[in-house]
This record gives C-alpha cells, sequence and structure tokens, in this order.
C-alpha cells in the first residue's frame, strides 16, 4: 500500500515538527462536534448525542470498544463465542451497516464485507480517550451509510502539556493477557498521541461449551494508533492521524447447532490513514478543512468442511478526499458547506475459481445552516445531493431543533431521510450477490426532553425515536442470494437515561431502551433486544480505593429465523488500588454471577472471568 505509507510518513512528520462568543444567561455545558460537524454548545444539539469519557475507559478498564457501547442507550451488541468474535452492532433497531464509525477521522468500514459496516471487535480500547455515537439520520453530514448515526473514537483528547506516557498490563481467565503502552506530548502549539496494545486469549469455544464442544477459539489482536495536530501559525493548523491493526481468530461452523472445527481461522490486517489541514481567517470567523483519507482491509478465511478446504482472500481499499467550508455571521448564524468524493474497490479470490473485482464511487455535496433565532432555540438545517457511479443522484435532508430552559429543561429532536446503496458484495459476490438490487431509503426522527438539576449533578432525558426503511436488503435462504424485502421495514422505541453524581465518592448511572421493529410481513429484525437495560455505579470508600460495576438486563430478543433467545443479567466490576500516584493496581471480574446465557442462538459466551492488572504513568 504505496499510499498509505505515504499518508504514513506525513502524519509521523506533523508529529516531529511538535516540541514533545458572547456569555449566554444559563450553562451550555459541554461543546459538541461530532453533531453539527462544527464546535455547537451541547444546549444547542438538538440530535441525541451519547458519550463514553476517557475516565470512564479507565474505570472500567474492559478491553473491547463494544464493551462501552453496549451499556450506551439505544445500542446493543452481540458476540458470539467471546472476544475477537464477528460481532453485532445495532444502534436504535438497525444493525452496523447502517452506521458511520469513523476512528480519529478515518472511516473504519470494511469494503469487502457482505455489507459495508465496521468489524468493531477487531478495535481495543487501550489507549481510547473518547467514544461517542450520535444518533439519527447524519447522511447529509457524514454520507450515506450513516443511517441510524454515526460512531467517533478517538484517541488524542487533549494531554497534558510535556510528555507523558502509561503501560498497563493485565492477565487471567481463559489464558488472556492483554498489555497496552501510549505516549501523550502537548505544547508549542501541538498535541500527538502514540499508542500501542496487544491481546492475546485461547478464548473459549464458539460453539456452545455445554453441548460436548471442548475445543477454544483462540484470538490474538496487535494494534498501532497515531493522532496528532500543530499549529503552523495563526492561519494554517495540521493535523493527522494513523492506525495498523492484525488481528487472527479461530471460528466454528455454522449451523444448528453451530459445530466445532478446529481447522477455521481468519486473519486480517486494517491500516488506514488521514491528513488534512485547517484555515482560520477573518480571525476565526472562516474555517476551511481540507482533508485526505485511506483505509485498507486485508483478510485471510481458511476453513475445511466437508466439501474440503476452503481458502480465500479479501483486499478491499476506501480513498476519500473531503472539503469543508464554515462561515460564523454573527453569534446567532453558522453556515456550512462542504463536497467529498469516495471511491470504493473490493477483490474476493478463491481457491473455487468464483473470484470478483469491483468498484464504487460517491460524489456529495452538502449544505447546513446553524440559527439561534432566539434566546435559547437552536435550528438547523441540512441538505445533500449525492451522486453513485451505479444508482445516480440522490438527495437527502435533515433538521433538528433545540430548546434550552433557565429551568434547566431541554426539548430536542430531529428528522432526516437517507440512503444506502448495495455493497459491491451484495451486488457481485458469485454465490449470494444480486446485480438487481436497488438503494435502500429511509426516514427517521426523534424527540425527546432532558433536564438538569441539583447543579448539574442530576441529568435525566428521555427520547421517543422512529426508523423507517423502503427496499430493504437481506439475505434470503430461499434463494441463497440478497434480495429487496417488500414494504417497509420499521423500527421504533423509547430511551431513558440518567446520571447522578451523588456525593464526591458516589456516581450512579442508568440507561433503558424500548425497541420495537416490524417488517411488512409482521416479522421481527433479529438480535434486536425488545427491553435493554445497563446500569453502572462508580464508588470511591476510601482514598486509594476506587469500585466499578456494570450491569446489564436484556429481555425479550430473537435470533435469525425467529429463534427465542434467553433473556439474562451480566455483572461486572472492577476493584482499584492506587500504590502510588503513578501506579495503580486491580482485580476486574466478568460475568460475576456466572450466568449460562446465549446473545446467537447455539453460540458460547464466557462464563464467570477473572483479571487482574496494573497500569504505571510517569
Amino acid at each position: 500500500m504505496k499510499t498509505f505509507s505515504f499518508l504514513l510518513a506525513l502524519g509521523a512528520g506533523a508529529a516531529a515538527i511538535m516540541g514533545v462568543g458572547q456569555a449566554e444567561p444559563i450553562d451550555l455545558g459541554t461543546i459538541e462536534v461530532i453533531a453539527n460537524r462544527s464546535a455547537t454548545a451541547d444546549a444547542k444539539v438538538g440530535s441525541t448525542v451519547n458519550r463514553v469519557s476517557q475516565q470512564e475507559i479507565k474505570t472500567r478498564a474492559q478491553p473491547s470498544v463494544a464493551d462501552y457501547l453496549a451499556t450506551l442507550p439505544g445500542v446493543s451488541v452481540s458476540a458470539p463465542g467471546g472476544v475477537g468474535q464477528e460481532t453485532t452492532l445495532i444502534v436504535r433497531g438497525a444493525d452496523k451497516k447502517y452506521v458511520k464509525t469513523l476512528f480519529n477521522g478515518i472511516d473504519i468500514s470494511d469494503v469487502t464485507a457482505t455489507q459495508v459496516q465496521p468489524s468493531i471487535e477487531h478495535f481495543m480500547a487501550d489507549g481510547v480517550s473518547a467514544i461517542e455515537v450520535l444518533k439519527g439520520s447524519q447522511g447529509t453530514l457524514y454520507g450515506s451509510d450513516a443511517v441510524a448515526g454515526v460512531i467517533g473514537i478517538s484517541t488524542l483528547g487533549e494531554p497534558e502539556d510535556g510528555l507523558h506516557a502509561e503501560l498497563g498490563a493485565e492477565g487471567g481467565s481463559h489464558s488472556t493477557f492483554r498489555s497496552h503502552a501510549k505516549v501523550t506530548a502537548a505544547g508549542n502549539g501541538g498535541k500527538m498521541a502514540l499508542g500501542v496494545s496487544g491481546l492475546n486469549t485461547a478464548g473459549i469455544s464458539a460453539a456452545e461449551e455445554h453441548a460436548g464442544n471442548p475445543e477454544r477459539d483462540g484470538y490474538k489482536n496487535f494494534g498501532l494508533t497515531f493522532a496528532g495536530e500543530q499549529q503552523m501559525n495563526d492561519v494554517l493548523t495540521l493535523f493527522g492521524s494513523a492506525l495498523s491493526i492484525s488481528s487472527t481468530a479461530d471460528y466454528d461452523d455454522d449451523g444448528a447447532p453451530p459445530r466445532d472445527n478446529p481447522f477455521n481461522e481468519t486473519s486480517g490486517a486494517r491500516q488506514g490513514a488521514r491528513i488534512g489541514a485547517k484555515l482560520n481567517l477573518l480571525d476565526g470567523r472562516v474555517e476551511n478543512i481540507v482533508s485526505a483519507q485511506v483505509f485498507n482491509t486485508d483478510r485471510d478465511i481458511h476453513s475445511v468442511s466437508i466439501f474440503g478446504p476452503y481458502d480465500a482472500n479479501f483486499d478491499g481499499t476506501r480513498t476519500k478526499i473531503d472539503d469543508q467550508l464554515t462561515f460564523t455571521v454573527n453569534d446567532s448564524v453558522k453556515l456550512l458547506a462542504g463536497a467529498d468524493h469516495e471511491w470504493q474497490s473490493a477483490a474476493i479470490t478463491d481457491n473455487y475459481g468464483t473470484d470478483f473485482n469491483a468498484r464504487a464511487e460517491n460524489g456529495g455535496l452538502w449544505t447546513e445552516a446553524i440559527v439561534t433565532p432566539l434566546e435559547g432555540l437552536s435550528l438547523t438545517g441540512s441538505l445533500r445531493l449525492d451522486d453513485h457511479s451505479q444508482f445516480g443522484s440522490h438527495t437527502t435532508w435533515r433538521a433538528t431543533a433545540a430548546h434550552l430552559f433557565s429551568s434547566g429543561t431541554k426539548l430536542h429532536g430531529s428528522l432526516g431521510t437517507g440512503f444506502r446503496a448495495p455493497s459491491l458484495y451484495e451486488l457481485y459476490d458469485a454465490y449470494a450477490g444480486n446485480p438487481g438490487l436497488k438503494p435502500e431509503k429511509s426516514f427517521s426522527w426523534d424527540a425527546g426532553v432532558g433536564q438538569t438539576l441539583m447543579d448539574g449533578r442530576l441529568t435525566l432525558d428521555v427520547t421517543v425515536f422512529g426508523l423507517d426503511t423502503d427496499n430493504l436488503i437481506d439475505y434470503s435462504f430461499a434463494t441463497w442470494s440478497y434480495v429487496q424485502v417488500p414494504g417497509t421495514t420499521r423500527r421504533s422505541g423509547v430511551e431513558l437515561s440518567a446520571g447522578w453524581e451523588a456525593n464526591d465518592w458516589l456516581t450512579l448511572n442508568a440507561a433503558y431502551t424500548f425497541t420495537h421493529t416490524e417488517q411488512a410481513d409482521g416479522a421481527r429484525r433479529p438480535r434486536v433486544p425488545k427491553h435493554d437495560l445497563a446500569l453502572s455505579a462508580v464508588i470511591t470508600p476510601a482514598e486509594k480505593w476506587t469500585i466499578a460495576a456494570t450491569a446489564r438486563y436484556v429481555n425479550d430478543t430473537i435470533d435469525t429465523g425467529n429463534m427465542k433467545l434467553d433473556n439474562y443479567f451480566l455483572l461486572n466490576a472492577r476493584v482499584a488500588y492506587q500504590l502510588t500516584d503513578n501506579t495503580q493496581v486491580y482485580v476486574r471480574g466478568e460475568n460475576l454471577l456466572d450466568q449460562d446465557y446465549q446473545v446467537i442462538k447455539g453460540y458460547g459466551t464466557p462464563d464467570l472471568s477473572a483479571y487482574g492488572g496494573l497500569t504505571v504513568n510517569f
């Protein structure tokens, strides 16, 4: 990958350059960027945004990004057979092909997958500084895949001035060992973060262990990440990011029930980079951001069945250029406009001779207005025109509103449309492809009310939502191919969240989601829990002790084929002790009640597991 090597070199060069409005009458809280692609006070954001902070990631110390997504309202995660297995990610009843996922601004979706979607199971949380989930149709700002929302993962954050490092190691159940190192630097108008992480586990059997399947399915992961920016002068800031993640996973055969297979293995390398520049003109009233990025997935599958060995290689690349212009007219009006162009290529080769090599591209133009016509009231409207190389032009739009009252009550809502073009695999795969597929079209909405009490220590929010999709593309076992599902597939529900900083030693959070899904034929969508409750607590009983616990209750879920899954309750906890100012030791337990449960029919999940670790900062 010559392009990747070139961009990575530029990113490293950017790191080397470093030496190491008017006040509102009410508190506007956190500043958001993901919601409108421009810095916007949280109180003025009409879309729903949930976030996981760096402090929460360190306090819980779970291995993967998916672990943290699973406890957010409106988000459901299920993985067969433990860490590293292909993970189902669902946002508001829509699976991950509808969720744009960005890692330090790099689109990490795999263009060789059955649908263009992120392999979220391979992204570890070590070194991550923030995870954000923007929900609702966001295609006007982020492109056609952002039908149900956008996930933003960052490793840069706001590092302290100077040079700092963190080292961590953990070992425990299932012969698991993980470690990480992160170096941050800030000063002279720049900041950077460089991270390395590794995980090795013997795992569990992906097929049901209690069904007499003792063969364990191991997993290995090694990752490198970089993110940085440097202000060159009052006008120009350069930025860049890069990632490289390699993994190897054993897996078992599909079936009802699935079957143990000691020969199945999949391995892959994921590499990406993004570079860009930000120009600030007219005393900051005009901002222009230009960037270019590339992401490549190169993965191999080796399996053995009664039909003999199967060996396949999947190689796909996404390249994208992007330009965004922001003009702050005055304190009440901000205008944005942008253009982007994306190229996708996917090649699959196997020992059966059923190869394919396909390409597609899409160009987009968009504009957005952010208006504050009255004190406390914020409105946005955006419009996008896409031109797809195979499916022509499509227009989408989005509108949001937010009103913050002096009492701390916030009303918020959004409306939007979207479209999703069939993936290259859905169109051209030799076994399952269907070149007659048409793009899906969708409409989404949400409306909610939030309340802040006790000087901001207690926050509450309730949001109702809906997402309707026409021409849904799904796999048909009757035709052994991807088909268009007639009629409208509907998803709707309610999200409730609460956070309470009770005192200086106790913090509580809760998130509940009710989700109803229904196809035109009345069938439910698989792996979408009807009821999903997540609870968390952080307790500091003494000066050097910290206890973090999470609990999740999932009720009424079906899998493919309308198979009912049992309800389950999971309890995880971590107890940490601060040995010195720079060193912390901890023990961590998962599935503490030793629940026997499944999130995908027939596939095993880890039983009671325990781990111990330490982190050192200097």
